[in-house]
């Protein structure tokens, strides 16, 4: 299993100081582990170093990996297929001292990561529901059942500990928005890799679509299925956006940070075409964040007119030409949301042909977007 490289789109984007809108994540715990194959030599060590992997979360876990925090990738599965149930724990013993790095894959496809943890001083890796931690384990060794060899790993019938403190599940955050009843449309970037996805509507009910049913790497774009009533969905525009009208945007920029609520901006169409000339954009001068991608671009009317998809990274390009670009930021066109809607059979709703009579303030647009804009949370 391969630690995945970074998406060609960000690296392409970055060398011209362009940054992905959709994902603001705490870094993860800097604690880690691999495991010698059964059945091969362990090289000697200046430690113990065998260490316990104890479930305590409320499903079983899937899968376990873990690698040498200088190896390029996870190697494979310890488990093999047999998993670990709750309540139970397997010893391993690592093949040489030094720093780890550990991944699991529960059943229900969550996934948490450690990096980076000394197997000299951590002797137990404890999985909750809410992620992994280490600890040091008092008594110094680990016991291991008769007739197993050195660095393989064993079921055993151990209790697990109580009051375990949660940590250490990567997430990342963006923004989606209701297309049809059911079925929420948002970058691909946002939901990309997710071991889980929850979707927070409105009013605060949370779902979990699970992967999302379409996806359009070229466009960026992804379609979640999600299992119950989110609510209403948006009107899209039927003619073309201009250069210089109005825009709102709606969504979850910098959660957690900012706002846990929905946050609204308003600018102008600045160019109708992206970065390069990239006739699938637009570019806007309403700011956007981390965590904006995947929310609506609405007009004064209150029709979707396209989706927030990236920043200009200023810093970079101040760095380039020795001057701050402000407010350059773009969406991907409405149309090309259409069409990835229609190809999955999704046939969207729009307002009226000729728009409503004068415009909306931007309260009024805002009123609109509020019940049809989701919060996404990604869990890796």
């Amino acid at each position: 299993m391969t630690r995945r490289p970074l998406r060609l789109l960000a690296a392409i984007l970055a060398t011209v100081g362009v940054a992905l809108a959709g994902a603001c994540a705490p870094a993860p715990a800097h604690l880690a582990g691999p495991i010698a194959p059964p059945g091969l030599p362990v090289a000697p060590a200046a430690c113990d170093t065998r260490f316990r992997i104890a479930n305590a979360s409320s499903v079983p876990i899937a899968q376990f990996f873990f690698s040498h925090a200088s190896q390029p990738d996870w190697g494979p599965d310890q488990f093999r297929a047999q998993g670990l149930p709750p309540g139970r724990s397997a010893v391993f013993r690592a093949a040489r001292a030094g720093e780890y790095d550990f991944r699991v894959v529960m059943a229900d496809r969550r996934s948490a990561e450690l990096r980076r943890v000394n197997v000299c001083t951590v002797l137990e890796i404890t999985v909750t529901d809410a992620g992994m931690r280490a600890s040091h384990v008092g008594g110094g060794a680990i016991a291991r059942a008769p007739g197993t060899p050195p660095g393989g790993g064993v079921l055993v019938e151990t209790p697990m500990p109580r009051g375990v403190a949660p940590a250490y599940v990567r997430r990342s955050t963006g923004t989606g928005f209701v297309v049809a009843h059911g079925a929420v449309v948002t970058n691909l970037h946002v939901v990309d890799n997710c071991g889980r996805i929850v979707v927070r509507a409105a009013d605060g009910r949370e779902f979990a679509p699970g992967q999302p049913v379409r996806a359009d790497e070229r466009r960026d774009l992804a379609l979640l299925a999600v299992p119950g009533e989110v609510g209403p969905p948006l009107s899209f525009r039927s003619g073309p956006v201009r250069r210089g009208e109005g825009v709102v945007t709606y969504g979850f920029p910098l959660a957690g940070l900012l706002s846990s609520g929905p946050t609204l901006t308003t600018g102008e169409v600045s160019a109708l075409t992206g970065i390069g000339d990239n006739e699938a954009q637009i570019q806007i001068s309403a700011p956007v964040q981390p965590g904006s991608s995947g929310g609506p671009l609405l007009d004064r009317q209150g029709q979707v007119i396209g989706m927030v998809v990236a920043k200009l990274n200023a810093a970079r390009v101040a760095a380039r030409l020795g001057d701050i670009p402000q407010n350059v930021n773009f969406a991907i066109r409405h149309e090309e949301v259409l069409d990835f809607l229609r190809e999955a059979g999704i046939r969207p709703a729009f307002g009226p042909p000729g728009g409503v009579r004068g415009e909306r303030s931007a309260a009024e647009v805002g009123d609109i977007a509020h019940p049809s804009t989701v919060f996404i949370r990604c869990e890796r």
